[in-house]
């Protein structure tokens, strides 16, 4: 019976290292979106995605990541969201003399 020991498994040895995290960091998030880590950064900063900091690291939750992609890909249904860019200005015409 000694070879039985071998071939228990406790339910922490039954994840797979492979196995999806539903916490990811920024490397992990960016690799499961298919975008860089730089631009995962600047959008997470921005708000344009769902995250969360976990003392000074960005934090992905898988599950917020999915509705958010569901969400951008039927905009029939919940228009994305748009940031409101101001155009510019012009300056004021100068008075004729």
């Amino acid at each position: 019976m000694a070879g039985s020991a071998r071939t228990r498994t406790t339910a922490a040895h039954d994840v797979s290292p492979l196995a999806p995290r539903e916490i990811m960091d920024i490397r992990q998030a960016a690799e499961y979106l298919g975008i860089s880590p730089d631009s995962l950064y600047k959008y997470a900063s921005e708000g344009v995605i769902p995250a969360f900091k976990l003392g000074n690291r960005w934090r992905f939750k898988r599950s917020l990541l999915e509705s958010w992609i569901e969400r951008q890909s039927s905009p029939t249904l919940v228009p994305a969201r748009e940031k409101s860019i101001k155009p510019r200005q012009k300056k004021p015409a100068g008075r004729a003399r």
